[in-house]
């Protein structure tokens, strides 16, 4: 709970004339609610997105009224304009409670509306306004309000509402259980498009069956003139021991503790190069008996169901939105644009913050700013004309956070896309091979982060660490594109032949790191030595 109602703030109410049923005709209501209050309370918020730039005014774009039995909400729009000349739309349901009525003490303002006293609240907080946004998707919503649409998917069964509850933290979105087996996400943080979570989940579910992922159940969006705006998503809750982020610092702590255990000598190690292909009976016992074969199996696991969603999201000959495509001259005009702006924003960041780096990072920095140029030269070496594969529509954020361990398997979650990117771009299709560096950039984050996490645990230099965690990355990388490789080429999805395969992988590696540079330099410097160093593997520095 967040502010205690006190009798300061019941005394001093916002007075309006106008009463609640018509509160958003009234003039003076929409501008004193988009200015002296909603300012004060937006800001403090997990889902606001502005909070590194400055408020200049909010303002009420459109709004949609959505009746229970005993009380009328409003789904409200808003457009946050920012001093740095940019936007942002966000999605607020509202409610007007008395304090009898009143389930939360989080309140947005107490106001009197045409004498009758209460507070404005976020409706999401009402177990009434809960309750209705689930039977309406049951009902596939028969409002009379034409503007908001419900949508019931095909493989909701349960259809009596029973509880709700908020699901964990709030974050950029905010989460509610239903009947511990729903969970509905309402998206805060709203685009004049559908959202790719939506498009794809449903996809997933109702075109091409695909069982890891949490099924679509249902779905709340708007049907303005610009386009369709997705409010909300439903979804089966999907049993699970934590996500596969927990499960691999887990995993490479204890493969660490193995140097100890084992007396493993590092340097005796037998390494190997990036993107060789490995089956298990390929990796070689000191590896095998130093990091375990269950780890590596896992990989498999993850590979394979990382090749089944591509093979998923490519598979449909009908729906234009997913239909695989070729590269061609526009898709290459536009990933060098994008790239090129990014690689000099980075650099710029990077310049500035060099006095924060020392050691290695430092030293990996300015390897880094010695070899802008062939880094650069290697993004705009991009020639559709030699691509034999296919792009599709992808993932786009993908990492170990993203997968949800469930028993001996994995289910992959959350398709809205890289928060970075215009929705226009997370629609753009795109190698496959994307998500699988993304998801190797992640095996490379646990290890290193393990290494940092624990640096008094283990009794080795960090250079030793280092040099034990690359070759630990290897051998996990050789082992996931070797499953990967075979079940997408089995499932008939176009990833190229190995030149292909080892370019695409290479490039999107090699983006996905100088993306991270600009994040860690941003929020914590220490942790750049991580994408620098992957930077340095992948261009192959000496």
């Amino acid at each position: 709970m967040e502010n205690k109602i006190n009798e300061d703030e019941f005394q001093n109410p916002f007075v309006f004339k106008t009463d609640w049923k018509n509160a958003f005709e009234d003039e003076e209501f929409v501008k004193v609610f988009s200015s002296d209050i909603l300012e004060n309370y937006i800001i403090n918020k997990r889902w606001y997105g502005g909070k590194a730039s400055t408020l200049k005014y909010i303002e009420v774009v459109d709004s949609f009224k959505i009746t229970s039995k005993n009380n009328t909400y409003y789904g409200v729009l808003l457009e946050v304009n920012f001093k740095e000349a940019f936007f942002q739309n966000y999605f607020m349901p509202l409610g007007f409670m008395s304090e009898s009525e009143l389930d939360t003490n989080t309140i947005i303002a107490p106001v009197k509306m045409n004498g009758q006293e209460g507070f404005l609240v976020d409706a999401l907080h009402q177990e009434d306004f809960r309750k209705l946004l689930f039977d309406n998707i049951v009902s596939s919503g028969e409002n009379s309000d034409s503007k908001v649409k419900f949508h019931k998917g095909i493989k909701l069964e349960d259809k009596v509402y029973k509880s709700s509850k908020f699901m964990g933290v709030e974050q950029s979105n905010t989460s509610i259980i239903y009947n511990n087996t729903l969970v509905l996400k309402i998206f805060r943080r709203i685009y004049i498009s559908t959202n790719p979570d939506y498009e794809i989940s449903r996809f997933l579910t109702e075109r091409m069956d695909f069982k890891s992922s949490p099924a679509y159940t249902g779905s709340i969006s708007v049907v303005l003139a610009d386009g369709n705006i997705t409010l909300g998503l439903m979804q089966e809750l999907v049993p699970n021991q934590g996500d596969a982020w927990q499960y691999m610092l887990t995993e490479t702590d204890r493969i660490f503790d193995n140097l100890k255990n084992k007396k493993i000598k590092i340097n005796k190690l037998p390494d190997i190069e990036l993107f060789k292909r490995l089956e298990l009976n390929q990796v070689p016992h000191e590896i095998i008996d130093w990091a375990g074969l269950n780890v590596f199996t896992r990989i498999q696991t993850l590979a394979t169901r990382t090749a089944e969603m591509h093979i998923a999201l490519g598979g449909d000959v009908y729906d234009t939105a997913f239909t695989p495509i070729t590269y061609n001259g526009d898709y290459s005009v536009w990933l060098k644009n994008r790239l090129t702006y990014q690689f000099q924003n980075r650099l710029n960041i990077l310049e500035n913050n060099l006095h924060k780096l020392d050691g290695l990072a430092l030293e990996l920095a300015n390897q880094f700013l010695d070899n802008k140029k062939e880094i650069r030269k290697l993004f705009l070496d991009f020639d559709w004309t030699k691509m034999k594969s296919e792009r599709i529509r992808i993932h786009g954020d993908y990492h170990l956070g993203q997968v949800l361990v469930n028993g001996e398997d994995f289910v992959i979650l959350d398709f809205e896309g890289e928060p970075e990117s215009t929705i226009r771009d997370r629609k753009v299709k795109q190698p496959p091979l994307k998500d699988v560096a993304g998801m190797f950039r992640s095996f490379h984050y646990a290890i290193y982060a393990t290494i940092f996490n624990n640096k008094d645990k283990y009794p080795y230099e960090q250079k030793e660490l280092f040099q034990a965690g690359e070759i630990l990355f290897k051998y996990f990388v050789g082992v996931f594109i070797q499953t990967y490789t075979e079940v997408a080429q089995s499932g008939n999805l176009n990833i190229g032949y190995r030149k292909e395969i080892d370019f695409l992988l290479k490039y999107c590696l090699l983006e996905k790191a100088v993306y991270e540079l600009g994040y860690e330099l941003n929020s914590r410097p220490r942790w750049a030595v991580i994408p620098l160093t992957g930077i340095a593997s992948i261009m192959n520095f000496k």
